[in-house]
């Protein structure tokens, strides 16, 4: 099995371990510290449509620990990587620069009460964070490509936990868990923005634990291919995944247990897309609707079987696993 996103070599173990090892004491009241020797702190590389997103590369490091320093540094110019340490509490959505890594501190750190806006930008990578109780999406992508989301947890969003949204594309979803979630990750926002999405929304999702969420996991507009591989779906309420409107989505080596509708085609008004599912393994869970072509995938990835996907997403994905 291949898991780029988590496994890491014991040059990546070293670079993270002595990142997590700095301290933020020295810095004061609303004001950041910077490393003078920047290095690459995210963990690992995206597999799947993300695979060229880079983030802040091994720009400059901000150490932060309040909103207004989190603020400052994610919407700072040029290359950067955030390392967040502690609870970041927002009162709105904050918009993400390009060009910027934003990386939790151990497995502690937390984006509380509202959420990240990744807008008309493009390679941005976000990882071990915490979102919590946001007063709107906890990650909104739209116009933006090259974004690799890996290794978060999410709970409790006003809206989504991931939505992704109006022509963005080449985004990868990896190793994260949502729990106490309804509206999950929405890829594609309208049934009348075609004009845009058309040709986009190629989104890889792998790998994450779908623990409990009710729907839209994810629910697809226009997208295709968009390829679901490797998730583990845990006692999804209302549906797993849904291909509407011109979509193909490619359902693939995921485990479903206890999920009534681990997928189908269409989904309230929005008309029916493509779906093919194959080698998945169910357990107490309906068999899911299928129908249609799906665009070929255009990368290599590595399978898991299907019957041990449950262990390892369970025991790799979300906060703290990297």
């Amino acid at each position: 099995m291949r898991r780029t996103s988590a496994r890491l070599t014991m040059a990546g173990i070293v670079a993270f371990a002595t990142a997590a090892s700095l301290t933020v004491a020295a810095a004061g009241p609303g004001s950041a510290t910077e490393s003078a020797a920047p290095r690459t702190l995210a963990v690992g590389s995206p597999t799947g449509f993300g695979a060229s997103t880079t983030g802040g590369g091994n720009g400059t490091v901000h150490n932060v620990s309040n909103a207004s320093q989190f603020t400052s540094a994610v919407q700072s110019s040029g290359s950067k990587q955030v390392r967040v340490n502690g609870t970041i509490n927002l009162s709105s959505m904050v918009k993400v620069s390009a060009n910027t890594t934003i990386i939790g501190v151990g497995s502690h750190a937390r984006i509380e009460g509202s959420g990240l806006n990744i807008s008309r930008v493009n390679n941005v990578i976000v990882q071990n964070l915490t979102f919590s109780n946001s007063n709107d999406d906890a990650i909104n992508v739209e116009y933006a490509t090259n974004v690799w989301i890996d290794h978060n947890t999410f709970t409790n969003p006003n809206d989504g936990a991931v939505d992704i949204k109006r022509a963005s594309d080449r985004i990868t979803v990896s190793w994260n868990r949502s729990y106490n979630v309804d509206k999950n990750m929405l890829l594609g926002h309208s049934d009348s923005n075609g004009s845009e999405d058309s040709g986009k929304l190629r989104v890889t999702y792998h790998h994450n634990w779908f623990d409990g969420t009710n729907q839209r996991n994810p629910r697809v507009r226009f997208g295709n291919p968009v390829h679901v591989y490797n998730n583990y779906f845990d006692s999804v309420g209302s549906y797993g995944v849904a291909s509407t409107e011109n979509a193909g989505v490619l359902v693939e080596g995921n485990y479903f247990e206890n999920t009534d509708d681990p997928f189908h085609l269409g989904e309230g008004s929005s008309d029916k897309g493509s779906l093919v599912a194959r080698n998945n393994h169910f357990v107490n869970s309906g068999s899911g609707q299928q129908g249609g072509s799906v665009n070929s995938i255009p990368y290599g990835y590595s399978l898991q079987s299907a019957s041990s996907v449950k262990a390892s997403v369970t025991a790799g994905a979300g906060v703290g696993k990297i």
